[in-house]
């Protein structure tokens, strides 16, 4: 008698298509994609010299995308944030053979403040925003070896001057940990 019940049961759900479902593909959502740290330094060139998590420390601002390019005996990093146009870091640095009088007197800019503990000469300087670009924070030296170098912060269009002063001196810190020297 059981038999015949189960039997039953079993024609009545093959019959309403129970069993069908069996045969169809389950839908199974695609995994999250997964989010990778890549160091700025895998991009080679001038961002070897570089680490995200030391420019957040002294810009106060997290990048995440570095690129690199090099043209004759200049080396350039440039790092954003992956979303963001603005605010951008630029390292640049160029072999030479110029000493520290002619690095003064050709270039150095006007109204440039002098930083002392950086290389041979260095130079500190803030630009106002002009039209669409925030203000530029801005140092730049020439090291024992004879390079010379630059960092370059841009700000967002919505960022103080006083703001960007501040940049520059975190700047000036941040620059006295590269060793360009290591490129």
């Amino acid at each position: 008698m059981r038999g015949r019940i189960v039997g039953a049961g079993v024609a009545v759900l093959l019959a309403t298509g129970c069993g069908a479902e069996a045969d169809e593909p389950v839908a199974v959502p695609p995994p999250a994609p997964i989010a990778v740290d890549v160091a700025a330094a895998s991009s080679g060139g001038a961002c070897r010299l570089l680490d995200f998590g030391v420019i957040e420390q002294h810009a106060g601002f997290r990048f995440d995308v570095a690129a690199a390019s090099a043209t004759g005996d200049s080396h350039t990093c440039v790092v954003r944030a992956e979303q963001a146009t603005l605010p951008e870091l630029t390292l640049t640095v160029t072999d030479s053979s110029i000493d520290a009088a002619t690095f003064t007197a050709d270039v150095v800019p006007d109204k440039a403040a002098k930083v002392t503990g950086l290389g041979q000469k260095a130079y500190q300087r803030t630009t106002s925003a002009k039209g669409a670009a925030g203000p530029v924070a801005e140092v730049g030296w020439l090291s024992p070896g004879g390079r010379l170098a630059t960092l370059r912060y841009a700000a967002s269009p919505d960022t103080a001057k006083p703001d960007a002063d501040k940049l520059a001196d975190a700047l000036v810190a941040l620059a006295k940990q590269l060793d360009i020297r290591a490129l």
